[in-house]
């Protein structure tokens, strides 16, 4: 299914029948009676049996001919990456994936020898060199237990559902006799009087504050030189692996081409490169690392609300005995991408606008902070461009484009930009036994695209450099002069029936004395109020608030209700400068919070705070004393200080349906 090189790929997403697979696609073993689906979605009613007549032609077709030993090698390589890399929910991973198994009556033991399998597999191809295609015969071309599925749109598919449920609640209602409406009235009284009461927590086993650690673990980093690009090393226990990271500033990128980055990011590694069409590429790419990304990067700056950085992050990783494999593949991506490939392209855009349109439904609130954070900082403003509605909406004008030659002009002059040593910096995580190999190796990589250097710097007048240290020194900040944050409301028309709702205050950045008790603050305030104010009584999937980049946000997640939320928030803000809260809940909040700062952090993440945000030990163990510190004073001072209409700049958004309310309300911008 995954890749272009695999059978489904080809006959389904490259003649471009449909946008991109179906939700969902793949094997799945987690039932009694395991399954496997295929279909497209974003296709026109009238391809429906012709999406049919592809899927069954292609598992015949690979009945016929087999699977590649390449591409059989590439997934088995997968597997190995996956068995050596550490992540910090090892154990509920393996729990979950042998939990459905396990609950049918498998053995889980046998699931858990990974290695055996794989050896067995081997044995199986061996003996049998059409064991796979004897398996897709058995399970999908002679398989008489299936379901095909298809769904159109309704242009009055709310209409009908609003009409629908009017006249089933006049129904239920018109049944009812004084006596029902008596007791649904009481009863709804009841509901709410027990959904006022504070619970008692007491009986229940908890941590105390006085049982977290004072003080932090350090992580060792090492300093050095590639080429002149700035290295972080950090010695870790890998198991095997290693870890490579580069942040290429964007500070001399024209501002124009700033809203092409998120396309160019996905693009890059999946249009070929150098000798290796996109297909060779992506095979290589799975034989030879666990994975090549790279993704656009706005940091708000610790100190600064008004600064930040702007670039693009390379990730991949690999085996060690991989390493000079997986730099060369990143030297032909550096020196020669290929960007002439339209008919390739137009299939990546479909793709990318179609996960960007899903996405809404499923991250709405998301979007609506974004949105908030657009008005309220400069780096707010910059993650709505890459990965807020603008992105979405610019996504879905590329997508309907009937000419991308302007993208493809777009992508190499980005290229010249991003892809140059003089804007980079870079990060090594692996093995000491390894790591001065590694080195060497990244020193090649280096000299290898050392010819994508600019002959002069330029950079746009609002770039300000200012004196850091250690691995903060090759951070490149920016600030836009003239920044003045604007108070806005922001309304999404979307066809769903619930809201995603979100309100942002600008408060100060994380190393302001304040930012501590604002953190806790937002953690408390999620727990001991907005949660039964928007979930149990509100009936939203969810609400809280968060602090982050110099803003503290409130947010709801598939809401019934919109203006309503907001007040709860308001009012949320009264409870928390009332002071009506307990020691004990702002310890819970305290442990909620070390909770997420003391998580555990997986060897090829070390050192990753210091690399990107410029976070030393030292800044960490400040902030960590700060959290100690919060008292029910500070709490209330924070929340009337910051918190209080009128007190500081707050914007506002909601994704959600047609509102009659925020129409006749001039003070919302419709999108």
């Amino acid at each position: 299914m995954s890749g272009p090189n695999s059978p489904f790929y080809r006959a389904l997403l490259e003649p471009k029948i449909g946008s991109d697979f179906s939700s969902v696609v793949g094997y799945d073993g987690s039932t009694r009676q395991a399954s496997f689906s295929v279909g497209l979605q974003g296709t026109a009613e009238e391809d429906v049996e012709k999406v049919k007549h592809i899927i069954s032609q292609t598992i015949r077709e690979v009945i016929a001919t087999g699977f590649e030993e390449e591409r059989v090698e590439a997934l088995l390589h997968k597997i190995e990456i996956q068995m050596k890399h550490q992540s910090t929910s090892f154990g509920l991973s393996l729990a979950s994936y042998i939990a459905s198994c396990w609950n049918h009556d498998g053995d889980p033991v046998e699931l858990l020898n990974i290695g055996e399998l794989v050896s067995r597999f081997r044995r199986c191809l061996k003996e049998d060199p059409r064991y796979l295609q004897d398996k897709v015969q058995h399970y999908l071309q002679d398989n008489p237990h299936r379901l095909t599925l298809s769904m159109s749109p309704d242009q009055a598919y709310l209409e009908k559902q609003v009409l629908a449920e009017q006249e089933k609640l006049q129904r239920k209602t018109e049944a009812l006799t004084e006596g029902d409406r008596k007791e649904i009235y009481h009863k709804g009284l009841e509901l709410l009087e027990a959904q006022s009461q504070a619970q008692d927590a007491s009986c229940l086993p908890a941590l105390q504050v006085s049982d977290i650690q004072r003080t932090t673990p350090t992580t060792p980093v090492e300093m050095g030189t590639a080429g002149g690009v700035a290295v972080q090393y950090c010695e870790q226990p890998t198991n095997g692996m290693l870890y490579f990271r580069s942040m290429c500033s964007l500070n001399t990128l024209p501002e124009e081409l700033k809203v092409y980055v998120p396309l160019f990011c996905s693009v890059l590694t999946q249009l070929g490169c150098g000798s290796l069409d996109y297909r060779q590429q992506a095979q290589q790419m799975e034989l030879k690392t666990g994975g090549m990304s790279v993704s656009p990067l706005v940091i708000q700056d610790s100190a600064h609300l008004d600064m930040y950085e702007q670039g693009v992050l390379l990730f991949s990783s690999c085996l060690e005995r991989n390493v000079p494999d997986m730099f060369g593949l990143w030297s032909d991506i550096f020196n020669s991408p290929h960007f002439d490939d339209e008919e390739r392209l137009r299939v990546l855009v479909m793709m990318s606008a179609q996960e960007l349109a899903n996405g809404i439904s499923y991250s709405g609130h998301m979007y609506a902070m974004t949105q908030t954070g657009r008005s309220l900082t400069p780096a707010g403003g910059l993650q709505e461009t890459f990965g807020g509605m603008e992105q979405v909406k610019f996504m879905k004008r590329i997508a309907e484009m009937s000419d991308l030659g302007p993208v493809l002009r777009a992508l190499p002059r980005i290229k010249k930009h991003i892809l140059n040593p003089d804007n980079m910096r870079c990060a090594v995580n692996a093995t000491p036994q390894k790591m001065s190999a590694a080195a060497g190796q990244l020193e090649s990589f280096m000299k290898d695209v050392a010819g994508n250097r600019r002959s002069h710097k330029t950079t746009t007048p609002h770039i300000i450099e200012r004196p850091v240290e250690d691995s903060d020194a090759s951070r490149k900040l920016v600030s836009e002069v003239g920044f003045l944050p604007c108070q806005m409301k922001t309304f999404f028309p979307m066809a769903f029936p619930v809201n995603f709702v979100s309100e942002s205050i600008r408060t100060v950045p994380f190393t302001h004395a304040d930012y501590a008790s604002l953190y806790i603050l937002a953690r408390m305030m999620s727990a001991k109020y907005l949660h039964g104010e928007i979930r149990e009584k509100g009936g939203a999937y969810g609400g809280g608030a968060r602090m982050g980049g110099g803003l503290f946000s409130f947010y709801s997640y598939r809401d019934p209700n919109s203006v309503q939320t907001l007040a709860a928030f308001r009012r949320g803000v009264d409870w928390a400068r009332s002071g009506s809260f307990s020691q004990q809940d702002i310890d819970e909040a305290k442990l909620s919070v070390f909770s997420a700062v003391d998580a555990p952090v997986a060897p090829s993440d070390k050192g990753m705070g210091r690399f990107l945000n410029g976070m030393t030990d030292e800044v960490r163990q400040a902030h960590r004393e700060r959290l100690f510190a919060v008292s029910q004073k500070e709490l209330v001072d924070v929340a009337s200080r910051y918190l209080g209409v009128g007190q500081q700049t707050s914007a506002a958004a909601i994704l959600g349906p047609e509102n009659e309310s925020i129409k006749k309300d001039p003070s919302w911008i419709i999108k």
